[in-house]
């Protein structure tokens, strides 16, 4: 399975920039960049913060993927 994640779209939408995403969650810009590549994989309390950052439940920004597409 994969992780996949709308923390990018999420954060367009709330007109938040990676900078202060970052800040809210207390890791650094590059961290929310390679999350939002798919470069690194958030730790369980990160995801958390980001989401509570976003203002959202943790499975509106994060979820598990299989191969081929199906969640």
């Amino acid at each position: 399975m994969e992780l996949r994640t709308r923390l990018k779209d999420l954060r367009i939408q709330r007109q938040l920039t990676q900078d202060a995403l970052a800040r809210a969650a207390g890791v650094t810009r590059q961290t929310i960049i390679a999350i939002e590549k798919g470069k690194f994989v958030p730790s369980v309390k990160l995801a958390l913060e980001l989401a509570r950052a976003l203002q959202v439940s943790l499975e509106e920004v994060f979820w598990l993927e299989k191969p081929g597409g199906a969640s």
